[in-house]
């Protein structure tokens, strides 16, 4: 079995790859610059504008998996050519090609798409896959954290300082990147189970966790005693006009992002979870909070 990977270079896309090798599977995956070999995985480049690259990307594939997105842009336009018109693209190769199994990995935000440019962008590449005619299974993943990610670092960060700042109320479910690509592979079989059917994944805990909750969990996961700092919307919009002066365009907390973190509502649905016959989590998360953060120290990231 051949897999066509989009977003391979990326902290979730490197997940799946080292699932695949596991696994014994061939990948294909698409990168924008040049990638050093990797057994088991074939580069091919060009980006999802690249309507060439996508053609030579799933061609003779038995699955796509789509990882690649765009989190943050400096407006409305970057989600739509990133997340939309890569997603069509994408899909018409697919269909072309006659590859017979689509997975897409979303976003809970595609639940609130009036939250957000970014989660509304979401919301159109899931009706894209939908409307498709492709064999599709929709992923929509909370906060995801593990080794190599730079979004959730953020927290592991303030946390090594001893404060971190949260939305003010609220609860979010979370998963680590190692059970997101357990997932992705696993469907990738499709079957009537998962087929024509969107889930959101968690690490299993129940109702996810209050964010203050959250921030305490990772402070203790760097050996800090934390201080949790409630922001609401208001003081979240400044902190990202702040972080957008001093950062730029390398600034995590943007206006886009501040609008639906400031929902109080990030956990899963219980009627979208993936049967268990399917798939579980595997990774506790306080554990994997822990080993998130030695891997930190260890790229000397803390």
């Amino acid at each position: 079995m051949t897999i066509a990977v989009t977003g391979g270079t990326g902290f979730v896309g490197q997940a799946l790859l080292d699932a695949a090798a596991a696994q014994g599977l061939a990948v294909r995956a698409l990168a924008r610059k040049p990638q050093g070999l990797r057994e088991g995985v074939e580069w091919v480049a060009g980006d999802l504008g690249d309507t060439a690259a996508l053609a030579a990307l799933v061609n003779g594939a038995e699955a796509v998996i789509h990882v690649a997105g765009v989190t943050i842009a400096p407006d409305p336009a970057g989600f739509e050519s990133g997340n939309v018109a890569g997603t069509l693209n994408l899909a018409e190769a697919a269909l072309a090609a006659g590859v017979p199994r689509f997975v897409l990995v979303s976003s809970l935000s595609a639940r609130e798409p009036e939250l957000s440019a970014y989660g509304k962008s979401k919301a159109r590449a899931e009706q894209i896959i939908k409307s498709s005619g492709l064999d599709w299974t929709i992923v929509r993943p909370p906060a995801v954290y593990g080794p190599r990610d730079r979004d959730m670092f953020e927290l592991f960060r303030a946390a090594s300082w001893g404060v971190v700042p949260v939305p003010a109320s609220g609860r979010t479910s979370v998963l680590h990147a190692g059970d997101l690509a357990l997932l992705l592979l696993a469907l990738v079989t499709g079957g009537e189970a998962v087929t024509h059917r969107t889930f959101e994944p968690d690490d299993g805990r129940h109702r996810g966790w209050g964010h203050d909750e959250l921030a305490r969990a990772i402070g203790w996961s760097v050996g800090r005693r934390v201080r949790v700092i409630g922001l609401s919307r208001r003081t979240m919009e400044w902190a990202a006009k702040v972080d957008g002066l001093l950062r730029g365009a390398l600034a995590k907390l943007t206006l886009d992002r501040a609008g639906y973190m400031a929902h109080p509502d990030w956990v899963v649905s219980p009627s979208a979870r993936v049967p268990l016959e399917v798939w579980h989590p595997q990774v506790e998360t306080r554990e994997g909070l822990r080993a998130t953060a030695v891997w930190y120290r260890e790229m000397g990231w803390l």
